[in-house]
């Protein structure tokens, strides 16, 4: 379950624009643990942009409240960083911006608190291969295609690959990667197949999806042809489209191992 956060409220958009309110973070974490959700995802979307620290106190008073591992994001630049927001209550820490501009942060972090905390966040975007402009089609067939990461909450490009990216940090010590798409983020399309796969057999730690989940027919493809080994999202719960029982429900009738 991912909720993002701005100014101390839930929010959700398209291709990280357009933001919409969609709740107070503590309430919607009280929510989404009655309903039985295995983890929560709360990642500060503007943290890093405006150069501020994370909102420790919503932290605690999220960790206060739940008994489901929570992992928390944004504004993470370093290790000290790290122990605060462990301290506050959350399990795990995601790290985006940070990871790719001091790359060693990764082996310093896991090694201090374990790669288990760890949580390498990868926006990626797909972008046409040796200068081909397939704009036009929206998606550039798959082999003319690669994946650029974005950094800063998906405001600023970079010309890092995203699956070498990927390998290298888990080669570092990240414990998961949390990868989205910023082409399917918000549009309740599905995620990005293709991206998932790829990352998936780059690497042997857990990679969840995120970005684009529109319907349970999105997450059985994601974990399946997508190969990834969890998947998050937020719109289709925030808007109550869905119930998290409802999701493990059909997915487990699918054959997918659920959490009960």
């Amino acid at each position: 379950m991912l909720a993002k956060v701005d100014e101390g409220r839930v929010v959700k958009g398209i291709k990280y624009v357009d933001h919409v309110d969609a709740g107070d973070p503590v309430e919607q974490a009280q929510e989404y643990d009655r309903q039985g959700a295995d983890e929560l995802v709360f990642l500060d979307i503007t943290a890093s942009v405006e150069g501020r620290e994370i909102v420790l106190d919503m932290v605690r008073r999220a960790a206060e409240c739940i008994f489901i591992p929570l992992t928390v994001g944004g504004g993470i630049r370093t290790v000290e960083d790290i122990r605060q927001v462990l301290k506050a209550g959350a399990d795990k820490v995601s790290m985006m911006t940070a990871a790719v501009q001091n790359r060693d942060l990764v082996n310093e972090a896991a090694g201090r608190f374990g790669n288990q905390c760890i949580v390498v966040a990868i926006d990626a975007q797909r972008v046409p291969r040796e200068g081909r402009d397939d704009s036009d089609l929206g998606y550039a067939p798959d082999e003319e295609i690669e994946w650029k990461v974005w950094t800063h909450g998906g405001h600023k490009p970079t010309e890092v690959d995203a699956l070498q990216w990927a390998g290298e940090a888990a080669a570092r010590g990240a414990g998961e990667l949390l990868v989205t798409s910023m082409d399917a983020d918000g549009t309740r399309a599905g995620y990005d197949i293709e991206l998932l796969r790829r990352i998936s057999q780059e690497v042997s730690i857990p990679v969840i999806a995120s970005g684009g989940a529109g319907n349970i027919d999105h997450m059985y493809e994601a974990l399946t042809a997508g190969q990834a080994d969890a998947v998050l999202a937020a719109s289709i719960f925030h808007f109550r489209q869905y119930t998290v029982g409802q999701v493990k429900e059909e997915l487990a009738e699918r054959g997918i191992t659920v959490r009960r």
